[in-house]
């Protein structure tokens, strides 16, 4: 796109220049959201850990999502005296073992988190879309209340929370079908009744913790599945008016709709003192339905500046959240999950990420990720 079509007329000429240089800097800037981005490792192309923190640096990147405790990871993590906060996963896979003993716990906080007294923890993200029909259901509750003893013990229960990420399926949808993600309208957000067993004791743990939810978030599902009924511009935050009106909450994007149904869910399961991160949203550039590189990064764009300003339902309070992915990586199973990535494995960007300031006076400006 050329550049005048983002910097208006009646700007002296030298901030002009400024205004454009700031176009082709790829560092990534938000005021008031806390803004981090997915470090999935699924590919045999990507930098070495070293490289990829300093590419968060560089890029002002100052929270990281990592789904396994890769050594590797951490030590870079821990090395280059970084400012990035980081939420650590606990594999599926290590939930039976972990829920298994204290000990097991104790041991697993210990060689991943007081072992690296230089990374910066905030979340340990205990499990990731565990499905309560999966044989690893009976074991989340367990594995995150020894996790979270754990790191009580070591005295860092007031930095360190403990969570788990859901998916939205978990969701009744009043007027689509689940699987689209629509939960049209917000407030009658519910959870599945044969999910309530599953998720009721955690949604309890988080309260007394004063944990948050993590909630992997994809308008992008919800498009892709129901074209017809949800419109693209519902789902890139691009929609001039309100799409869906909720009472007296009117809705013009998709995020939003999808972000204060779990609010609702939320409240109805008694957890209505609970915040939401968001620990997964993005938009794939290639591969599926309304991929496309422009469309990647008309999202993540206006994810990046749409969510320091809360929802319909919680106005005016910043939204945790995390984009989802640092890299395409071709090692994932479907040719839709390859083409997540802000950067490319040779750690070019794949677009810059641009907002448009919402008045008739349009600027480039840089975001700053907090």
């Amino acid at each position: 796109m050329a550049f005048n079509s983002y910097v208006t007329e009646g700007f002296p000429r030298m901030t002009k220049v400024l205004l454009l240089l700031g176009l082709l800097m790829t560092s990534l800037h938000v005021t008031d959201a806390q803004i981090g981005v997915c470090y999935g490792t699924l590919g045999d192309n990507l930098p070495p850990p070293e490289e990829v923190v300093e590419l968060y640096s560089q890029n002002n990147i100052q929270r990281m999502r990592l789904y396994n405790p890769d050594p590797a990871v951490l030590q870079a993590l821990g090395s280059a005296g970084s400012n990035i906060q980081l939420m650590l996963g606990v594999p599926n896979e290590a939930l039976q073992n972990i829920a298994a003993s204290q000990g097991n716990a104790n041991k697993w906080v210990e060689t991943y988190v007081t072992n690296y007294t230089k990374v910066k923890f905030r979340y340990i993200a205990v499990g990731n879309e565990v499905r309560f029909s999966s044989s690893l259901a009976q074991f989340l509750h367990p594995a995150m209340k020894n996790i979270n003893n754990a790191i009580s013990a070591a005295g860092l229960d007031n930095q360190i929370k403990v969570s788990t990420a859901i998916e939205t399926g978990v969701l009744i949808g009043s007027s689509y079908p689940p699987s689209t993600g629509s939960f049209y309208p917000p407030s009658a957000g519910s959870f599945q009744s044969e999910v309530r067993s599953f998720l009721d004791p955690i949604i309890i743990f988080l309260a007394e913790n004063g944990a948050p939810l993590l909630v992997n978030i994809y308008p992008y599902f919800s498009y892709s599945a129901n074209p017809r009924d949800i419109s693209l511009d519902y789902a890139l935050f691009t929609a001039n008016k309100v799409m869906v009106q909720d009472g007296q909450l009117g809705y013009q994007n998709l995020f939003d709709s999808i972000v204060d149904a779990i609010y609702s869910a939320l409240e109805e399961a008694g957890g209505d003192s609970m915040d939401i991160v968001v620990s997964e949203s993005g938009w794939p550039s290639a591969g599926g339905t309304g991929a496309t590189l422009d469309n990647a990064r008309i999202y993540n764009t206006n994810l990046i500046h749409h969510v320091k300003g809360g929802t319909p339902k919680r106005p005016a309070k910043a939204i945790e959240t995390y984009v989802f992915a640092m890299f395409d990586e071709n090692n994932r199973s479907s040719e839709l999950e390859k083409h997540w990535g802000l950067f490319l494995p040779n750690k070019q960007s794949k677009y810059p990420l641009l907002c448009r300031i919402p008045t008739a006076t349009q600027i480039v400006f840089s975001i700053e990720w907090k």
